[in-house]
């Protein structure tokens, strides 16, 4: 089917106009309706083509966007619904942003069936930066959703694009601290999903309307622990403490309001604070490698750096899969996404991954979320709203945390 979406109107409504056949629909035994072989130009310094990979579990096929940074005209950027825990299509997304391509981007918490009454966020798992700003930072690595992380990689691991327009991966680790009349405490935690044991994290107006109360559920090992008993959180507006509340709460936070949510010794400190106390938050990102502003980053995990595989990437799980990649320096991006549809569904190993990557000349590349959340889209030159080209493998479009988005000035 091709799903065309018209932008967003000033009310927010989105308006399906029309279905039909995928432009990347692969048609058993033959090759894919509309395939692009030799590549078609989405805009200046934007192309996007399709061919076939062999892979053990069968033959995959690739839906692939070239995208040129070193083009003025051309930007990428986070794609996300407008808050951290929410979701929405990829299709939804680039076009209420006026991306002229996009993907789905990092693993989120989509479901929580193993902690009864708490409804899960929608957040993503890694760090986030749309547009220069911080949206949020990494859950612990044992609260992650997602395949198995590749030895020595992190939930803090990133791709992203600096002000210098040059990709890069690198690791982004909070940094922040809560400055009270009783003393200064660390921060652990910025607008995710899950807060480390005995912390205390901040919630800002990016988080959203949602429950609060998956951040204080599991351990820094097992997700699926139980969520903790000991709880305490304290909303901060100009400075001061202006309520204060045993259980995580939940609806918007107003613009230049704080929630500090602390669990068990986090928790305990947040205690003796009172209506009234003066408080400062501060917190920023700080990255591992790269002393460049980062203009965009998007969590998951690297699976290729300086032309060689990471060691102890999987090599027997096969799944429809996202990567992005990068070449020339940081200069040439390269965006792939495999296809769903039923002949090709069993997809690629992690390891084939990287090696697809090398082979189109990638220096390094990056894991993002996969199987029923994969999804490319394009927009023809003149169109209002972006076609999906590959088959999405759930038969639709999964509402995602975030995606990557290619935009064009040209």
């Amino acid at each position: 089917m091709v799903i065309r979406r018209h932008r967003r109107s000033a009310a927010g409504r989105t308006v399906v106009t029309a279905f039909g056949v995928l432009a990347g629909a692969a048609l058993a035994g033959a090759a894919p309706a509309g395939a692009v072989p030799d590549g078609k130009r989405i805009a200046p310094g934007i192309t996007y083509r399709q061919f076939d990979v062999k892979a053990a579990a069968g033959p995959a096929h690739a839906h692939l966007l070239t995208v040129d940074l070193a083009d003025p005209h051309v930007r990428v950027d986070l794609l996300y619904p407008g808050a951290v825990a929410a979701r929405a299509t990829v299709s939804r997304m680039a076009d209420s942003a006026g991306a002229v391509a996009g993907v789905n981007g990092d693993f989120f918490d989509i479901t929580e069936t193993q902690h009864p009454g708490v409804a899960a966020t929608g957040a993503s798992v890694g760090p986030a930066i749309a547009d220069g700003h911080v949206l949020k930072a990494a859950v612990p690595n044992g609260q992650r959703f997602g395949p198995a992380l590749p030895p020595d990689t992190s939930t803090r691991d990133v791709f992203g694009v600096g002000t210098d327009r040059r990709a890069r991966l690198d690791r982004l680790s909070l940094s922040g601290s809560v400055h009270t009349p009783d003393g200064t405490i660390p921060l652990k935690g910025l607008n995710q999903y899950a807060l480390p044991e005995n912390s205390v994290g901040a919630f800002t107006a990016r988080w959203g309307s949602v429950s609060r109360m998956r951040a204080v559920c599991g351990t820094d090992a097992q997700r699926s622990a139980p969520c903790s008993k000991d709880t305490y959180e304290v909303r901060v507006r100009g400075g001061r403490v202006v309520s204060a509340s045993d259980i995580p709460g939940s609806g918007p936070i107003p613009a230049g309001t704080t929630v500090l949510l602390g669990r068990e010794e986090g928790a305990q400190r947040l205690r003796k604070l009172s209506v009234g106390d003066a408080v400062s938050v501060t917190h920023r990102l700080v990255a591992a490698s790269s002393g460049v502003p980062y203009a965009f980053a998007i969590g998951g995990f690297p699976v290729l750096e300086h032309g060689q595989a990471l060691s102890g990437l999987d090599d027997r799980t096969s799944a429809v899969r996202t990567v992005v990649g990068f070449k020339g320096g940081g200069r040439q991006l390269l965006i792939l996404a495999l296809d769903g549809a039923a002949e090709y569904r069993t997809g690629m190993t992690v390891a084939e991954e990287a090696d697809t990557m090398r082979s189109l000349g990638a220096s390094a590349a990056f894991n993002l979320d996969g199987g029923g959340s994969t999804e490319l889209v394009t927009r023809d030159d003149g169109a209002s709203a972006v076609t999906v080209r590959n088959h999405p493998s759930g038969g639709a479009e999964r509402a995602v945390a975030n995606g990557i988005g290619v935009f064009s000035a040209g």
